[in-house]
C-alpha cells in the first residue's frame, strides 16, 4: 500500500435494515477534491451485490422509518457556509427525490425516527447571534476574527475537532418530517432544550411521548465529567432526570416494556480514567425521584464499544459490541443478567475481527465488520452462516495487504503481552518500527491498519502491541498504569519488541519507534530512557509535559490528574520533557497547528529542549489540522505525512 492508496480505504457506516431495504453510507478520501466523498449505497440482503442509492457525494447516516416508508439521512454540500453543513433530508423508501427538511446554520446531527414514523428527533449546535457566520443584533455578519470576545466560566468549554462549545450549545429538536415534505422550504425550528447544557444521543421512548438524551450531571451546573439520562417531552417541556448514574451514560434506548438501557461507566470520586463501559438497565421512575440502574455486564471482563451504535433488544437479549484482545465482538446480554462475565455472553460475530456497527430488524442483523483483510464490509447475520454482502476492500487487496501475524510474549514479571507484527515481502533482514497507539485506553485491532500497511509495503516490519494501559484486556489491565506512565507499559512494549526480534528475517540493529498522542508520549519516553534500542524516533501529537497539559488541553483538567495525579513534582517526573537532554538519537516532532487535545505547545517545548540540548531534532508542523490528522485529516495532508514518514525512516533505518 502506497500513501496515495488511502483512496482505496472505503469505509461503510452504521447500516440501516428494514425488510428488503438495507442501506449504508460509505466514505473514502478523495485527493482531487481534498475531501471525503461517498454516499448512500443499497445492499442486497440476498447477496446480489450493492450499488448507489442516492447521488449526493456527502450523504450519510441513513435511518429507515419504523413503517418502512421513509428514509431520513444527512446530506452536506460542497463549498463553505450553511450549504456545506449536513442537513436532514427525507426520501421515500421506494426511491425518488430527497427533500431537505432542516436549514440550520451549523447543520444537524443523525436523525432518529419516532415510533409513529412521522417525527424525527436530532441534536444540532445553535450558534449565538453574530457567531459562526450568523447575523448579530445589528444585522451584521462578523468575520471570525471580528466576533465578540468569548466569556468563559467553565472548564469544559472546547473540544478538539469540534471547537468552542458555550457559544454554540448542542440542543434537541423534533420535526414533523412527513408534514415538512409538503412545505416549500424548511420551517424554522425551536429547540426543545435550553442553552445551558449540551445534550446528545437522542432516542424515542416506545410510546413516542419523550426523547431520551444524555446530559451532564445536574444539567451542567458545575464542571463535571459525569452524565445522566434525561427524558425531554416531545411536545415541549422541562427535561426530567430518569437515571442518575454512578459515573457516565451514553446511547440510552427504551425497551419494549418501557424500561431504559444505556452504556455507562462507574467510578468512585474522580477516578474516571480507564473504566470499562458496561450495559445498564433501569426501570422508568415510578415517582419523582430518578431510578437506580443495574449493571448487566461484568466490570472487569466486559468493555462495550458505544461507538458501534446503541444497544439493541433482540427477544430477551440485548446486542452490544465488546472489545476483547484486539477483537470487537457482537455479543448478546440477557435482559435479566447481573454482572455477566464475557465468557457467559452469547457470541454472534467478530472473532479475530472488529464489528464496527450493527442494525437489527426482527431476527436479522446487519453488521459492518473489519478484518485483517478488510477495512469494513456489510455482513448479514442470521441462524445460517454469516453472509458477506459487499467487497469494499477489493481494490485494497489488489494493491496488496500484508498479513497481520499475532504475537504473544511474557514479561520479566510474568505478565502476558499481546500484539501483532506486519512483515514485508522478501527474505530480509528487514528494518523494524515499533508503533505505539494512543489513548492509552484504546486498542490496536484485528483489522486493516493503513499505517502498518504503508510501512510494510516500503520494506519495514511493524510491531503493534496492546501493553498494559490498553483497552480490551480487562479493566485492571487498563488501569495498571494509573500513576504509572512509563513503567509497566514501557516494559510490555519492549518485551513484545524483543519477541518480534527473535524472528530471523528482522534486523535487530535497525529499529525505530513511533507513535501518536499517548503513543507520542511513549515514543519520547523510550527515546529518553531506552534510546540505545533505537536508531531514530518519530513522536506525533504527543503529551510531553503534564504541567502545561493540565491547563492547555481540552481534557487536561481531568485527564492529567486522573492518570498522573495533581502533584507537580510527580507530573514533572512523568513528563518526557524532563528527560529531553538524555535523547541523542534523530528525533522528529510532528504536530498539528490546531490540535486542542495535545496542544501545539507540547511539541514546541519538546523541540526547543531537544535542539538546545544538541539532539538532531526536526519539527514537522501541519496547518489547519487537529488531533485526528492521521485518521480524518485533509487527505492531501495525510499523504504528505506518509511521504514524510517514509523519507524519515529511509534516512535512518
Amino acid at each position: 500500500m502506497r500513501p496515495v492508496d488511502i483512496e482505496a480505504l472505503t469505509v461503510p457506516g452504521i447500516p440501516a435494515l428494514r425488510g428488503d431495504l438495507l442501506l449504508t453510507a460509505v466514505s473514502r478520501p478523495d485527493l482531487k477534491t481534498n475531501s471525503y466523498r461517498g454516499g448512500l449505497r443499497r445492499v442486497d440482503p440476498r447477496g446480489g451485490g450493492e450499488g448507489p442509492w442516492t447521488h449526493g457525494t456527502k450523504d450519510s447516516a441513513p435511518v429507515i422509518s419504523p413503517d418502512g416508508r421513509w428514509v431520513a439521512f444527512l446530506r452536506a454540500g460542497d463549498g463553505s457556509g450553511r450549504e456545506a453543513k449536513p442537513q436532514v433530508h427525507v426520501i421515500a423508501a421506494t426511491g425518488g427525490d430527497a427533500k431537505r427538511i432542516t436549514d440550520l446554520p451549523l447543520g444537524a446531527g443523525t436523525p432518529v425516527w419516532a415510533p409513529d414514523s412521522r417525527r424525527i428527533a436530532f441534536v444540532a449546535r445553535v450558534p449565538e447571534p453574530g457567531r459562526y457566520g450568523t447575523e448579530n443584533a445589528d444585522g451584521e455578519t462578523p468575520e471570525p476574527a471580528e466576533e465578540a470576545p468569548r466569556h468563559i466560566t467553565n472548564l469544559f468549554y472546547r473540544v478538539d475537532d469540534v471547537g468552542f462549545l458555550n457559544d454554540r450549545p448542542q440542543r434537541l429538536f423534533v420535526v414533523d418530517a412527513v408534514a415538512a415534505l409538503d412545505e416549500a422550504a424548511p420551517a424554522d425550528l425551536t429547540p426543545l432544550t435550553d442553552d445551558r447544557a449540551d445534550v446528545e444521543h437522542p432516542s424515542w421512548t416506545v410510546d413516542g411521548e419523550f426523547v431520551l438524551v444524555v446530559a451532564p450531571r445536574d444539567w451542567a451546573v458545575e464542571d463535571t465529567v459525569r452524565s445522566d439520562v434525561y427524558a425531554v417531552p416531545a411536545g415541549g417541556g422541562e427535561p426530567r432526570l430518569l437515571v442518575r448514574t454512578p459515573g457516565s451514560a451514553a446511547s440510552p434506548v427504551s425497551t419494549p416494556d418501557g424500561a431504559i438501557l444505556f452504556y455507562g461507566t462507574e467510578f468512585p470520586g474522580m477516578e474516571e480514567i480507564a473504566r470499562n463501559t458496561g450495559l445498564w438497565h433501569a426501570p422508568w421512575p415510578s415517582g419523582d425521584e430518578p431510578s437506580s440502574a443495574r449493571r448487566l455486564t461484568d466490570v472487569e471482563t466486559v468493555d462495550c464499544d458505544n461507538a458501534a451504535g446503541p444497544p439493541a433488544v433482540l427477544g430477551d437479549e440485548v446486542l452490544v459490541v465488546v472489545r476483547t484482545r484486539g477483537a470487537a465482538e457482537l455479543r448478546a446480554v440477557p435482559l435479566d443478567a447481573e454482572l455477566a462475565e464475557l465468557k457467559s455472553l452469547r457470541y454472534l460475530a467478530g472473532e479475530l475481527a472488529a464489528v464496527k456497527s450493527f442494525a437489527v430488524d426482527g431476527a436479522r442483523i446487519a453488521a459492518v465488520i473489519g478484518t485483517p483483510e478488510s477495512s469494513g464490509d456489510v455482513v448479514l447475520l442470521s441462524d445460517e452462516e454469516p453472509r458477506v454482502l459487499t467487497d469494499y476492500s477489493k481494490t485494497l487487496r489488489d494493491i496488496g495487504i500484508r498479513p497481520l501475524e499475532e504475537l504473544d510474549a511474557t514479561g520479566s514479571d510474568g505478565y502476558p503481552v499481546h500484539g501483532w507484527i506486519v512483515r514485508p515481502e522478501g527474505d530480509g533482514p528487514h528494518p523494524v518500527v515499533l508503533m505505539i497507539h494512543g489513548g492509552p485506553f484504546a486498542p490496536y485491532e484485528w483489522k486493516v491498519f493503513d499505517e502498518a500497511q504503508v510501512l510494510a509495503a516500503a520494506g519495514y516490519a511493524v510491531v503493534l502491541g496492546n501493553p498494559r494501559g490498553s483497552a480490551g484486556y480487562g479493566e485492571s489491565h487498563g488501569r495498571s498504569i494509573v500513576r504509572g506512565f512509563g513503567t509497566v507499559d514501557a516494559q510490555d512494549l519492549l518485551t513484545l519488541l524483543d519477541e518480534a526480534l527473535k524472528m530471523s528475517n528482522l534486523d535487530s540493529d535497525r529499529v525505530g519507534v513511533m507513535g501518536g498522542s499517548y503513543g507520542g508520549f511513549m515514543t519520547s519516553w523510550l527515546a529518553a530512557h531506552h534510546g540505545g534500542r533505537f536508531r531514530a524516533a518519530w513522536s506525533e501529537r504527543a503529551v510531553n509535559a503534564h504541567d502545561s497539559f493540565v491547563g492547555s488541553s481540552d481534557i487536561g483538567w481531568f485527564f492529567a490528574g486522573g492518570y498522573i495525579g495533581d502533584d507537580v513534582e510527580e507530573q514533572r517526573k512523568r513528563s518526557p520533557l524532563t528527560y529531553a537532554e538524555k535523547i541523542d538519537i534523530p528525533f522528529m516532532v510532528a504536530h498539528s497547528e490546531q490540535d486542542w487535545r495535545c496542544p501545539l505547545e507540547q511539541a514546541q517545548r519538546m523541540y526547543v529542549a531537544l535542539r538546545r540540548a544538541g539532539a538532531p531534532a526536526e519539527f514537522l508542523l501541519f496547518p489547519g489540522e487537529g488531533h485526528e490528522l492521521t485518521r480524518s485529516g485533509q487527505p492531501r495532508h495525510r499523504v504528505q505525512r506518509f511521504d514524510a514518514v517514509l523519507q524519515w525512516w529511509a534516512r535512518h533505518l
